[in-house]
This record gives C-alpha cells, structure tokens and sequence, in this order.
C-alpha cells in the first residue's frame, strides 16, 4: 500500500512542486527504448547534430580546438563523421573548465559535480537543470529493469549517502519519500552490516543497489551467516566491474538476477543491463558512445547530448568497452555495450579491523586534497600506506597537511603512510584503472565467507 501511495502520489506531488519534468520525461522514455536501432540513430544524430551547433557558439574551448583540427559542426552528415573530431580528456578538463562552460549558462544556476573517478583525477562538472532531470529519467527507467518498481523501498550499500548533507530536510525526504537504508562503505564493521541486515529484513526493499565488491561483501556475509529470507525484487551492482564469482555470491544471497550497471559522474548513467542480462543497453537519450580505433573494442568515447551548460564531446572516460552488433532479445532499439572493463578498486582494512571501500574513497580522499592531479592508494600492509600522487604546479605544503589530516581521519591514528611522487599513474594490462589498491584485504574478506 505504501509503495503505491509512493508511486502515484507522494513523488509525482514532490516532483509538482519542485517543478521537475523528471516524471513526464520517463513516460516518454518508455516509449522511445522500443524504436527500431535505425529510429534510435536518426535521433541521435539530430541530438548530437544541435550539441555541436551549441559547442560551436557558445563555447570557446570547442571553438578553439575544433578549428586547430579543422573540423565543424556543418560537416556531421552521419554519426562516421563525428569521428574526425579530437577527444577530451581527464587532463583537457582539469586545465580548462571554465573555457570549457558554455557563454549562455554563465551566471546561470547549475548543478556542481566534482568526481575523482578511480582514476583519481579530480574533475568539477557543471551541470544545467533541464540535463539534470532528463538524466534522472534514464536512470530511473534503467533501474526499473532490475524488477525494482518506483516507490518501493531501496537498500544502498554506499559510501558517504548524500541526504546527509542536507540536514533535517536531507533526512525528513530520505525517510518519506527516497525510503532508503544506508550501509555506508566508508566506515564498515561487523556491527554495522549486522545493523544494516536487520534493517533490511524488517522493511523488506525492493532493490538493494550498491558498488560490485561492497555488494559481494554483504552476499559473503549473509551466506556465511545462512541468512535466505531478503528477497528483493532487484539488485543493481554499479561503479566498478562486475566479476563472475562475485555475481555467483551475490545471486546465491538474494536469490535474484543482479542487474549490472554502467556510468560515471562526469555524463551519469551510460548503460544498463536490461531483465536479459546480455549486454548493457546504452541510454541513447543522453549519451553517444563509441570506441577509439578502428574495431569493435578500445577505450570508450562518451559524447553527453543533453548537458548543454558544460558539454563534453567525445570524452575518453577511462574505460576500454567492446560494442555489440547483435540486437537484444528483450526488443528495445537502444545500442548494447557487449562489455566494460575499467575502473576496479579494492578495500582498505583500517588497524581498527573495519573496512573501507576503495570507490568510496575517490570522492572522500581525492578529490579534498589541492593540486593532486592524480591519486593512488596502495595498501602494503594493514598498518601502511603508499599513497602515489601525480602532482600539478598548485600543490603545496598546505596539500602535504591536508593528505596528513584525511590519513589520520580516514583510517585512524596508526595508520602510518608514505608519500610518493609520481610522473603518472598508468593503466594496468588489461585496460583497468585501480584508484586503490590493497594487498591484505583479500584475506580479510575471504574470512566473511569461511
């Protein structure tokens, strides 16, 4: 009964009075997943086609750099033409932002994004209203595909939730209407996921959503434990990739298929998989993706069609996906990433014997110290840390400070660390980025499941 009166009152009221189209733009977004692929590429080009025009105009960094390679909006005919264009990236961001925000948003109020990634370098995106909420629409759609329904309740295995920054309204909305249970990564004990479990047996959630190996780690605990009763209807594992062992151990614990989804910060939700598990649909609505190089596999370009205040064009996220042909079953027209391999982290295990989770750490350590180019966390021993740092002409005593005081309050008082500087902190073999690694926390989780 709750989750209806949710569903159909308390948020379409909430979204009325905040004056959000977030809902009307889901209606339409149910409509359009089933267009044919063809329909699907008609409209992308027309979006990506007035994106450029807007790029172009208002936007001096595009216009700059756009004119050294000798390219222009006028000359995308086809989506094989938007390859002749230059790609952004990590470090084009970092140097020039404000370059980079449109002349007709300046002044404007705008959503602020700062996001580290687990690449660790720190990025600000600025964001407008109207992107905003079509955002917010895809994701919704997407989670829905899980089995979860808009209104049910939702468990979050998450770091740092945000509601808690917005005091007692933050609180008073999270319990009404978002009617979420938090187990934040950032702090995790025995205790508190014992806390968390029985919270969630008792409201009884439709989705539990959470990072890949924070989700694996709750599963260990709940087999160990041989807890069966948590049924949701969905589970959603984001953030980072999704292993076979642990997608084995998750599905074993809640019973369910665990829906495997795909974004970043920067551009929000990239791609899902749908009720099918075989690929993830991208959400074409928002975003254009595509791989550098010639063949179906390379580092993924994401092109964002619906944030017009700080566009980014053809951005090299980090990440290495292989493009599918092959049409899903499930009918909808949306393009299918066959895979992603990129961003991994592990856990840090504190002295104090709780965990920390490593995709967590990438907005609470990272992003807070200044002039850190890029960041890495290598955990030596449980005591130890090696931090590894790419430094930018603006780091100074004052960055030294701020790594002392995170150290000290992140992992408590003995844990010791070393500061190392490095030119560049390079992509492992295999394509993937790891913001944190730790050489003693495989052995602390394998205890949960023993």
């Amino acid at each position: 009964m709750l989750d209806t009166l949710n569903r159909h009152l308390v948020q379409p009221l909430i979204a009325a009075r905040r004056r959000s189209r977030v809902f009307r733009h889901l209606k339409q977004l149910e409509r359009t997943q089933f267009d044919p692929p063809e329909v699907v590429r008609a409209r992308q080009l027309a979006m990506l086609k007035a994106q450029l025009r807007h790029a172009y105009a208002t936007v001096p960094f595009y216009r700059r750099t756009w004119a050294a390679a000798g390219v222009h909006p006028d000359d995308v005919k086809s989506l094989d033409d938007f390859r002749h264009f230059p790609v952004v990236t990590k470090t084009d961001i970092r140097k020039h932002a404000a370059e980079m925000l449109s002349e007709a948003y300046r002044g404007a109020k705008l959503r602020t994004k700062t996001t580290s990634g687990s690449t660790g370098v720190p990025l600000v995106i600025k964001l407008d209203e109207r992107g905003a909420q079509w955002k917010a629409a895809c994701t919704l759609r997407a989670d829905e595909w899980s089995g979860w329904r808009l209104g049910q309740r939702v468990a979050k295995v998450w770091g740092n939730p945000e509601y808690r920054h917005f005091g007692v309204r933050g609180r008073l909305t999270n319990h009404f209407v978002d009617r979420a249970v938090y187990l934040d990564t950032i702090n995790l004990t025995e205790g508190r996921i014992r806390e968390f479990v029985a919270a969630v047996r008792r409201h009884r959630p439709g989705l539990v959503f959470g990072h890949a190996h924070s989700l694996y780690m709750l599963a260990c605990a709940l087999n160990k434990a041989g807890i069966a009763d948590i049924r949701p209807n969905g589970i959603i594992s984001t953030a980072m990739p999704l292993h076979d062992y642990q997608r084995r151990a998750i599905e074993q614990a809640f019973g369910v298929p665990v829906t495997n989804r795909y974004g970043c910060e920067e551009v929000s939700l990239i791609a899902c998989q749908c009720e099918r598990h075989r690929g993830l649909h991208v959400a074409a609505e928002s975003v254009y993706v595509e791989v550098k190089g010639a063949g179906s596999t390379g580092p993924l370009l994401v092109t964002d069609l619906v944030n017009f205040a700080m566009p980014l064009i053809r951005y090299q996220i980090g990440d290495v996906a292989t493009l599918s042909d092959s049409p899903c079953e499930c009918g909808r027209g949306l393009p299918v990433l066959e895979k992603v391999e990129g961003r991994d982290a592990d856990y840090v295990v504190t002295p104090a014997g709780s965990l920390i989770s490593g995709i967590s750490l990438t907005e609470n350590f990272a992003v807070l110290i200044k002039g850190a180019a890029q960041v890495q966390i290598i955990q030596e021993t449980v005591t130890h840390l090696r931090v590894r740092m790419v430094r930018d002409p603006i780091f100074d005593a004052e960055s030294e400070r701020q790594i002392r005081e995170l150290v000290l309050r992140t992992f408590g008082p003995t844990m010791t660390y070393d500061l190392e500087f490095v030119d560049l902190i390079p992509q492992e073999p295999s394509g993937k980025y790891r913001f944190c690694v730790s050489k003693v926390s495989a052995e602390y989780l394998k205890g949960l499941s023993a």
